[in-house]
């Protein structure tokens, strides 16, 4: 899956949402320390910076170093490629040591995940009991009722066939996604619960977004070009109907947040 991404790496870096203040602060309050994160799956470190500037130190990781390179830097971000597969030593030794850690972010990536060794890592370095994960996806853009139609026959006609099956897990809003955790203090549930996050766009940064998909890659490298001619001259048609080149383009975030409890 990262040789997906590193291939389309500047792309995801620049076009890809951001998140909004409100999911980072209604993370935090459900922390009790600010000391440590870990945000894995980190790609250009979209999660990371934000958490940066709440928390003393963030450990950001990615499979892919293409993706780190585009990643912002900043004194308290350390960036650490890793390999997909990572023993609990390394885990300890190259990440953080057993229970130290506050929290754990996993940003539009936890449906990649194997969730048997990763849950058990968490674990692993989640203070106990009130260390918390908080793993989050966002789904299909909304912009209006014209250039929404255009998209989503695009996004489950003409994409569908080359997506990868665990995108049905953020097509289901993580409400499927395997989550063994408590219930965070002050909620009785693990969520999804829903955010959002806007950005202007034209309508050639909306084509970026398209171009860093997963599934636009995989479908490249097939032979086939999604955003054909006649794809574009659609898009092109409804973008343009209103006048207006740049819109506002709202992506629904769903969470999934638990602590680790008394796991040992």
């Amino acid at each position: 899956m990262a040789d997906l991404f590193l291939k389309q790496a500047e792309q995801y870096s620049s076009s890809r949402p951001t998140y909004p203040d409100q999911l980072f602060q209604f993370i935090a309050s459900k922390t009790p320390c600010h000391d440590l994160v870990w945000d894995v799956g980190t790609g250009s470190g979209q999660a990371a910076v934000p958490l940066a500037s709440i928390y003393k130190n963030v450990v950001a990781t990615d499979t892919s170093p293409k993706q780190l390179e585009f990643a912002t830097k900043l004194p308290n971000i350390r960036y650490q490629c890793t390999p997909p597969k990572l023993s609990m030593a390394e885990l300890e030794h190259n990440i953080a040591a057993e229970s130290s850690v506050d929290l754990v972010t996993i940003a539009q990536s936890l449906h990649w995940f194997d969730f048997a060794t990763f849950y058990q890592q968490v674990k692993r370095i989640l203070k106990k009991p009130n260390g918390v994960i908080a793993a989050w996806c966002y789904t299909i853009p909304e912009i209006n009722p014209v250039v929404d139609a255009v998209f989503r026959k695009f996004y489950t006609v003409d994409s569908d066939p080359y997506w990868e099956p665990e995108r049905k897990l953020v097509d289901n809003k993580y409400e499927t996604i395997d989550f063994p955790f408590e219930a965070v203090d002050g909620l009785d549930h693990t969520g999804p619960f829903e955010f959002k996050t806007d950005r202007v766009m034209d309508l050639e940064g909306f084509f970026s977004y398209i171009r860093s998909w997963s599934s636009y890659q995989t479908a490249k490298d097939k032979g086939v070009e999604l955003l054909n001619g006649n794809v574009v001259q659609d898009f092109k048609s409804a973008w343009n109907e209103d006048g207006i080149s740049e819109k506002v383009v709202t992506a629904p975030i769903y969470l999934r947040i638990g602590k680790v409890g008394n796991f040992c």
